[in-house]
């Protein structure tokens, strides 16, 4: 049985970075690519970022690029979001996600993934 379970979630103000983690168990790591999902109150969950298997192609939601970065352990088992230079609008719960078999142009879609973890927080407010 595969688990995905993220933390590193909290509450921080405009500008200040926070970084996620994502520890996938049950199955190695490098099975999976992996992906980066939000959903913020009434809204719908939306593509975050997205990494392949062995890290090679990354994708990035236009929202965050250049301030958020995606990158993986698949030693630890463990997949990372860097954000930094943080928004209001960035506040959200945060799931990661993880899926084989993913065709490229098919990363961003929430759809393409098997797991998901429970989520975590992420507030940013001053």
């Amino acid at each position: 049985q595969v688990q995905v379970v993220e933390s590193g979630g909290g509450w921080v103000q405009p500008g200040d970075s926070l970084r996620l983690s994502c520890v996938v168990s049950g199955r190695a790591l490098s099975n999976y690519d992996m992906g980066w999902f939000r959903q913020a109150p009434g809204q719908e969950r939306e593509f975050v970022a997205a990494i392949r298997r062995y890290g090679g192609t990354t994708r990035y939601a236009d929202s965050v690029k250049g301030r958020f970065t995606i990158s993986r352990n698949n030693a630890e088992n463990t997949v990372y979001l860097q954000m930094n230079s943080l928004k209001s609008e960035d506040t959200a719960v945060y799931y990661c996600a993880a899926g084989s078999g993913i065709i490229l142009s098919a990363l961003t879609r929430g759809d393409q993934y098997d797991y998901y973890g429970p989520g975590t927080q992420v507030t940013v407010s001053s």
